[in-house]
């Protein structure tokens, strides 16, 4: 009998140890989460004087993360560490002007969308720039870890001049400085730009390439994902979605009159 029984706990400590090393924490089985949000962009996900971070997709974290029941810090995250930081560590969710795509996909899980936009094209007041046709033989900024302007030329076909550059001040600072002609990204992004720059650079309101911004986790993690997408339907259903639209938006000129619970990607 003691022989079988410890069999059976042999066995038994042996599927343990499988699950644990087999399969992917989930954010359900966590008391506190990381969560990667963006410093650097107005309206967006910044970080304040203060130090603290504040913004639509912030907002959206701490609506989430409350939902989960969960405890919560944040960690500045850029363009191009989102990938890194969800598969290597240390953040459980990033919610990061995250663009669901297939590329992406294949690295790490995303829930939501949490918000459809449109990318648009930032301009100079002087400039005529009114589609995405008449980047043609233009130069365009495109900041490092964002796919925005590569979109224009390979799925647009529009033979226009990608130059990179660091991050979104420095693209600023070139369309001013008339090193390019134009930023294009996510709508809500040129938007908060523009609203604090305040040189008059304005939106083309070209909107083309429909955004569907997601919530970033570790591949595998499905019941979190479940969980996440619950939590957004209920931000959609009780009316805090509309409010952090127009709470960060309502005066930067985008449409905010059909404010819809997004389609979901599914979490398989």
């Amino acid at each position: 009998m003691k022989r079988v029984l410890a069999v059976v706990l042999a066995l038994a400590a042996t599927v343990v140890a499988g699950c644990g090393v087999g399969g992917p924490e989930s954010i359900l089985d966590k008391d506190s989460l990381v969560i990667g949000v963006r410093p650097d962009l107005p309206s967006v996900g910044f970080r304040g004087p203060d130090g603290k971070f504040d913004g639509f997709d912030v907002d959206v974290a701490r609506y989430v993360a409350g939902k989960l029941g969960k405890d919560f810090s944040f960690l500045p995250v850029l363009a191009s560490d989102r990938e890194k930081v969800l598969v290597s560590g240390p953040a459980d969710l990033v919610l990061a002007t995250y663009t669901i795509s297939q590329d992406r996909k294949a690295k790490v899980l995303f829930a939501g969308p949490y918000h459809i936009s449109y990318q648009d094209i930032l301009i100079r007041p002087d400039e005529t720039i009114k589609n995405v046709r008449d980047l043609k033989g233009r130069r365009i900024c495109e900041v490092k870890g964002s796919n925005a302007a590569q979109r224009v030329v390979e799925e647009r076909k529009v033979a226009a001049q990608v130059v990179p550059f660091a991050d979104y001040a420095q693209c600023l600072a070139a369309l001013k400085g008339r090193q390019v002609d134009a930023v294009t990204t996510n709508d809500v992004i040129l938007a908060g730009l523009a609203q604090q720059d305040g040189s008059g650079l304005r939106l083309a309101r070209a909107q083309f390439n429909e955004q569907r911004t997601g919530v970033g986790l570790r591949k595998g993690d499905v019941p979190g994902c479940e969980a996440v997408n619950r939590a957004i339907t209920d931000m959609y259903q009780d009316g805090t979605a509309a409010k952090l639209l127009h709470k960060w938006f309502g005066k930067s000129g985008l449409d905010l009159t059909t404010i819809a619970v997004p389609q979901f990607e599914g979490c398989s």
